[in-house]
């Protein structure tokens, strides 16, 4: 673990390790600061060190690391600088999301320049290979390989987030935010297990904040601003929850809204409420749960018309007519007729548990919840007048389903209004929680309804009837979907019927002794006769005496009316006013309030950090000086225990006894004890051996003799069980074959019927062949011209690339032939000059001998010249030979002197010297000119330099070169 004198050494090491590329260890420095208890007292330098920190946990996918990090952050800053630790969670949240976002564009950048025309061309083996071993698109691949561990790493970021912002009233803000955000993340890439899990963990947070009231920091929900925070968050969870579908959780989201708003005794807004009942009509629909989604319309529609002053006409009309429809949707019998006892209960359980959620209940109570039925909401719909709102088309449905008595034309007259009603929807502008009605969806409800109807008329009027004619009688569904529903509406006691297939016809039963119907069929037929006979002869039109008594009466009303509508638009701006005021005033209290609060808490922080290090001090010191007094008393009781057991001296009266010497005794009397110990316990261990070989000795012939026993009882009961399941058998083997031979009976209708269904089977499976075929021979055509294309253009490009191909090559050979011819021009011009070099120099040396030659041959003119005649041993004779030969001439020249011992004059002694001299100048010379090299034929000019040092006129220019 590293060690720092100061913070900001920690964040300059870790910015040095970065940049030489040890993330790792930099990550570990920094945790290990962070962690370390000795840099508790917060600093500006820790925020700092966080951002780096939380920087280097992304860069690197660490969240455990990033979770560790901001724990301890917590408990450094969140009695001092909450908003610090508001801060790094953010900058988390951001960089987790950024690094998030970034994968998925280059995955999608990868998906699109993988997008080519033909990926045969452009795909490799190794791609190929791949895609064939792993069965996986390319999309695939690039998101389980770039997309998906960032992904995994944000939802593991909200996660930590959340478990840390948990239950802390500094931080309910950024809580909800986070909770928003990870809500968002889950719409926006459909991740509906996370989404779960994200539920269940907000849920154990609520359920932890009732559990452990003593917690510190623990928030208040009977704050408006924490409630508010919280019913926010359950909102959010329940929109989501509907627009990913899962309509599970999107009914526990209601359920948590209810137990929150029945934990504090505070009903949301009215705005929230509307959400509520709306996204509620839409669990209960998907649930079909008919009763409940009607109630759920009803308050809705309570709801807007109270609340909504944007609503306008066609609007509420359009929300009735839902609601009307919705209360029409439910079946009209009871589900819970014949159920047993248990099965009430549960359904009675469960009435009232909805009853609270609809009704909103926040007392809970079941005594109070009023039962919930289709009978009591139809009543409530007229009397609370929605039926005044409603259309005029579902007003007349409406009254031709509950009623009217028409068995023969019902269905003519049903089916023109659910073709209008079916058109009728659109968006509500001015109600945000219902974006959009569409009263479509209702219309198999109501078709169900209307054959239900059709059928209760039906059987109370005919004993009998064809299938021909009640299949004609409802066009809505053919005579199967129909006996369904007559099966189901038999099963309730709703209608009793039979359906005879043998004979083509449908038997009517009665449900009691005497139908109600049929007893005051006369009633309603007199009833008629009188409506018709008003229609054709109508009475005389009375004038009204309250209109002759008040004939101002409308203008009256209209006043009055007027008047209340203003006062009631004054009373309610006063209302929000004053509102607005106290809501105001709260505000401002709650400010200056948390203000002073800081102040006292930050005094008071202070004061206690000063006190608890100082106690701090003091403990530890009196805890070490107690330790150490104890463990002497303790060593030197033990001593004078022992001393005294087995009778010896004490040891420690009247001697000066130290800690060591203690301990040291102490030890030794261990160490001897646990030696005695060994003893007795190998002892007791022989003993104990003995002990269990004699008992096992004389319970072996006892346990022979019981398992012996126990296999006799064991044969004896099986043999007679066995003779009991034979007995058995025989009785079900004659059972059976007296119900086959009374099943033998129907045999013939059931070949009849099986005929019957196997040939329309076989039509339809032989029109579906055909189709197939047809189907098939269309596909496979295609495909045959779509190969056929494809052959034509791998031809042309085959033929395209050999013809580039060739012209590649005729190309590189003319530029190999142009190379080549290149080559030898230059090798050609290289020799000649070569050649006209090596004349040059022929040509130099042999005036360099010329002219060597003339040198030696003045030279020895001007020897001959100054020796006398007498010494010169041939005189004149032999002029030519010391021309030809002058080395040998002044060497002959200067033996005589030398041998005979005569005087020789200083000026001939400088001759013989010079003389002598100049064949070895020319020697060297020659030398010299052998020694070199060839002159550089690149250059214009030759030049030669003088081989015995001296000056022998400026150098001649060659002109073999320039000619050359």
């Amino acid at each position: 673990m590293s060690t720092f004198a100061k913070p900001e050494n920690a964040l300059k090491r870790a910015e040095e390790l970065i940049n030489v590329g040890q993330k790792q260890d930099a990550l570990q420095a920094l945790h290990d600061l962070i962690t370390s208890k000795r840099y508790r007292a917060w600093q500006k330098t820790h925020e700092k060190i966080m951002f780096k920190y939380i920087e280097l946990c992304v860069d690197m996918r660490r969240g455990r690391f990033a979770k560790d990090g901001l724990i301890q952050y917590r408990i450094i800053c969140q009695q001092v600088n909450v908003n610090s630790l508001e801060e790094v969670i953010k900058h988390f949240i951001d960089l987790s999301t950024k690094r998030a976002e970034l994968a998925r564009s280059q995955a999608q950048a990868l998906e699109e320049a993988l997008d080519v025309d033909d990926l045969e061309a452009d795909r490799r083996p190794e791609d190929l290979m791949l895609s064939y071993v792993s069965g996986e698109k390319g999309k695939d691949r690039s998101d389980r390989e770039l997309v998906t561990p960032w992904f995994k790493f944000l939802w593991e970021t909200y996660r930590t987030v959340l478990e840390i912002l948990r239950n802390n009233s500094k931080l309910m803000a950024l809580y909800a935010d986070t909770a928003h955000r990870a809500f968002q993340f889950c719409k926006q890439y459909k991740r509906t297990t996370e989404f779960r899990r994200l539920c269940e963990i907000i849920r154990n947070h609520l359920a932890n904040l009732n559990k452990y009231r003593d917690q510190r920091d623990r928030p208040d929900l009977s704050a408006p601003e924490s409630l508010h925070f919280y019913l926010d968050t359950r909102f959010e969870q329940l929109k989501i929850a509907t627009e990913l579908e899962l309509w599970q959780e999107a009914f526990r989201s209601v359920e948590d809204i209810y137990g929150l708003t029945c934990m504090v005794k505070k009903m949301p807004k009215t705005s929230l409420m509307a959400v509520y009942y709306a996204k509620l009509t839409e669990v209960f629909w998907i649930s079909a749960s008919h009763l409940y989604h009607a109630y759920s319309w009803f308050k809705l529609f309570q709801l807007q018309k109270s609340f909504n002053k944007n609503l306008n006409q066609k609007d509420l009309q359009l929300i009735a007519s839902s609601v009307l429809l919705a209360a029409l949707s439910v079946p009209p019998y009871d589900h819970t007729r014949r159920a047993s006892h248990l099965e009430l209960e549960h359904e009675k359980e469960r009435n009232s548990r909805m009853g609270n959620l609809i009704g909103f209940n926040l007392e809970g109570k079941l005594e109070s919840v009023e039962v919930l039925s289709r009978s009591a909401l139809l009543t409530e719909l007229v009397s609370k007048g929605v039926m005044t709102y409603v259309t005029q088309e579902v007003k007349d449905l409406y009254n031709l389903l509950e009623h009217e008595f028409l068995p023969l034309d019902l269905t003519s007259k049903v089916q023109p209004l659910l073709v209008k009603i079916s058109k009728v929807g659109g968006k509500i502008s001015s109600a945000s929680s219902v974006p959009e009605v569409q009263l479509s969806q209702y219309i198999p409800a109501l078709e169900k309804l209307a054959t239900l109807r059709l059928l209760q008329q039906v059987s109370q009027v005919y004993q009998t009837m064809t299938v021909d004619s009640l299949s004609k009688m409802i066009p809505f569904y053919d005579f199967s979907a129909v006996e369904k529903i007559s099966v189901d509406a038999v099963k309730h006691n709703f209608i009793a019927m039979k359906v005879d297939h043998m004979r083509g016809a449908v038997i009517f039963g009665t449900l009691g002794l005497e139908s109600d119907d049929l007893r005051d069929q006369l009633r309603v037929f007199a009833e008629s006769l009188n409506k018709a006979r008003a229609m054709i002869y109508p009475p005389a039109k009375k004038l009204s005496r309250l209109g002759e008594m008040l004939p101002g009466l409308a203008d009256t009303v209209d006043k009055e009316h007027k008047r209340l509508l203003a006062r009631k638009s004054i009373i309610e701006k006063r209302k929000e006013e004053q509102e607005r005021h106290l809501l105001e005033m709260e505000r401002e209290e709650e400010s200056k309030r948390l203000k002073l609060q800081k102040i006292t808490e930050e005094a008071e922080q202070k004061r206690l950090a000063t006190e608890i290090e100082q106690r701090k001090n003091q403990r530890i010191l009196r805890e070490i000086e107690e330790r150490e007094l104890e463990e002497a008393h303790a060593l030197l009781q033990e001593a004078e225990k022992r001393s005294k057991k087995k009778g010896k001296k004490p040891l420690l009266d009247g001697e000066k006894v130290t800690k060591q010497s203690l301990m040291e005794l102490a030890l030794t009397e261990q160490l001897r004890e646990r030696q005695e110990m060994e003893k007795r316990l190998q002892k007791l261990g022989k003993t104990m051996d003995y002990l269990e070989r004699a008992k096992r000795e004389e319970a072996a012939p006892l346990i022979e003799a019981a398992f012996q026993h126990r296999q006799e009882e064991e044969r004896v009961l099986h043999e007679r069980e066995q003779q009991e399941e034979i007995e058995l058998s025989r009785q079900r083997h004659d059972g059976d074959l007296k119900e086959k031979q009374r099943f033998l009976r129907m045999s013939d209708s059931k070949t009849q019927f099986a005929e019957r269904v196997m040939e329309r089977r076989r039509a339809e499976f032989e029109r579906m062949r055909t189709e197939r075929e047809q189907r098939i021979s269309t596909i496979l055509q295609t495909r045959r011209e779509e190969r056929e294309t494809k052959r034509k253009m791998i031809f042309y490009l085959n033929v395209e690339e050999e013809r580039q191909r060739q012209l590649r090559e005729e190309e590189e050979a003319r530029k190999r032939e142009e190379a080549e011819r290149r080559k030898k021009e230059e090798a050609e011009r290289r020799a000649k000059l070569d050649e006209i070099a090596e004349k040059q120099r022929q040509r130099e040396r042999e005036l360099e001998e010329r002219e060597r030659l003339r040198k030696e041959a003045i030279l020895g003119k001007s020897t001959e010249s100054l020796a006398r005649p007498s010494e010169l041993p041939g005189g004149a004779s032999r002029l030519p030979e010391l021309s030809a030969t002058p080395g040998a001439a002044a060497a002959a020249t200067a033996a005589p002197s030398s041998s005979t011992g005569k005087y020789v004059p200083k000026f001939r002694r400088s001759g013989s010297e010079s003389s002598s001299q100049a064949p070895e100048l020319d020697r060297r010379d020659g030398a010299r000119q052998d020694d070199r090299g060839p002159p550089p034929s690149g250059g214009d000019r030759w030049r030669r330099d003088d081989s015995a040092g001296g000056s022998r006129g400026p150098p001649r220019p060659w002109r073999g070169a320039s000619r050359g």
